[in-house]
């Protein structure tokens, strides 16, 4: 379409100069004494036109002449740039395939091309980031090749590039910057420095998964196991781990907050800083009663804890695995001797709800024996230790109808269950 636009646009200038110039009958005269020349109007309009057009390509053949030198510089600085780029993808591209070495005089070549580019008065837009970037490829490779001087030497360099923080790419090289040095300190086992590193970034940085990640690792080496729950609650809002892996790295946290407790008054602190989801997994819940039995704390408190687990237990549509069934019961039978009645008709209700359930057999007979109900017990225990898979329960079982068989002087019976007993 365009091509037959212009060519009619041709056709009607054709048109228009035959149209003038057939019919034109003017002439122009020139006088120059003693001379006279008459010349046609259209030669004239022609060797207007043709003047006007040499001395256009003369005026552009002297200007492409002067900028000759402008264009050669350009040129110049142009390869510079180009030797620049090309040194610091070369770093990038040998530190990703382990060529450590090469990548460090890479980088450096980056950066004494730059310099060369400044020494000649040419200033790059992004020099600062440029400068950055190469400092910092240049000290991953340090780190890499074990020379923590050379890294911390390009590292400096770097975060003094990034001092302004004037703009948005200077303030996020930073972070990175920052970012990498909490990780080269989480790889030298000093997880105070990758703390530190973390705290000096922006708010908004620090809360970024990758920073949340290191934060964790960082807190998990340096013991600060509540800093690292939270830290963990904060990856798991992020969804930076499946559900499953976080609910275990948050677990593990939070068993090891309750382990480091040393007197009942700090668990119990400790128990109510956790999260009421976590108050509800029934390993932790387990855990912390045992751990509050072996400080000699309040047994009615414990059951307490155990209270949501042992009502789980019991709901068929969401129970609790075999081991867990098993250390719930271990858990309560430490209380036993301070059981009030509530927990009895709770002991009983159960067993009569499940008749065959061997654990609960075993609870309710031993919470019997404990209130000194002693046929009751002698029945319950009997059942159960011929149905029991526990091996300890299984032992302890036959210890406490040893126990009863001596208690009504039944010695031969008695002999037997020891022997049972000692067989487990």
């Amino acid at each position: 379409m365009r091509a037959a636009l212009w060519l009619l646009a041709l056709f009607a200038v054709a048109v228009s100069i035959a149209l003038f110039v057939g019919n034109n009958q003017g002439t122009v005269t020139v006088y120059w004494p003693p001379y006279r020349v008459d010349l046609s109007l259209n030669l004239v309009l022609l060797l207007l036109f043709g003047a006007f057009t040499v001395l256009y390509f003369a005026l552009r053949a002297l200007a492409a002449l002067f900028e000759l030198p402008g264009q050669a510089h350009r040129w110049r600085v142009q390869q510079r740039e180009r030797a620049m780029h090309a040194a610091l993808l070369d770093a990038l591209s040998h530190l990703l395939s382990g060529r450590f070495l090469r990548a460090r005089r890479s980088a450096e070549a980056a950066l004494a091309q730059e310099r060369s580019l400044s020494a000649s008065g040419e200033q790059l837009a992004n020099a600062v980031q440029l400068r950055a970037l190469a400092h910092l490829l240049a000290a991953e490779s340090a780190q890499s090749l074990q020379d923590r001087s050379g890294r911390d030497h390009h590292l400096g360099l770097a975060l003094e590039q990034t001092s302004q923080r004037n703009t948005s790419s200077g303030q996020e090289t930073r972070d990175g910057a920052q970012l990498r040095a909490a990780r080269w300190a989480l790889d030298d086992r000093d997880p105070q420095a990758a703390l530190i590193w973390l705290s000096e970034m922006t708010q908004g940085a620090a809360r970024r998964t990758l920073a949340l990640r290191i934060k964790l690792k960082a807190a998990r080496q340096a013991r600060r196991t509540l800093e690292a729950l939270e830290t963990a609650r904060l990856l798991g809002k992020h969804r930076a781990f499946s559900a499953g892996a976080a609910q275990s790295i948050v677990r593990g946290l939070a068993t090891d907050l309750i382990n480091s407790a040393h007197d009942t008054a700090q668990l119990q602190r400790m128990w109510t800083s956790l999260d009421a989801n976590e108050r509800a997994m029934p390993e932790l819940a387990i855990h912390a009663a045992r751990r509050l039995t072996v400080l000699n704390g309040d047994a009615a408190l414990a059951r307490n804890w155990l209270l949501p687990v042992w009502e789980r237990m019991l709901d068929r549509s969401g129970g609790i695995s075999d081991p867990l069934r098993i250390k719930l019961i271990e858990a309560l039978e430490a209380g036993l001797a301070s059981v009030d009645g509530a927990w009895l008709a709770r002991f009983e209700a159960a067993q009569m709800g499940n008749p065959r359930d061997a654990n609960l057999q075993y609870l309710a007979g031993m919470a019997c024996m404990n209130r000194q109900l002693w046929g009751k017990a002698q029945q319950l225990l009997a059942q159960a230790a011929m149905g029991l898979q526990d091996v300890r329960l299984t032992r302890n079982a036959w210890n406490a109808l040893a126990q009863l068989a001596e208690q009504r002087g039944d010695s031969e019976t008695a002999a037997a269950a020891w022997k049972r007993a000692a067989q487990v």
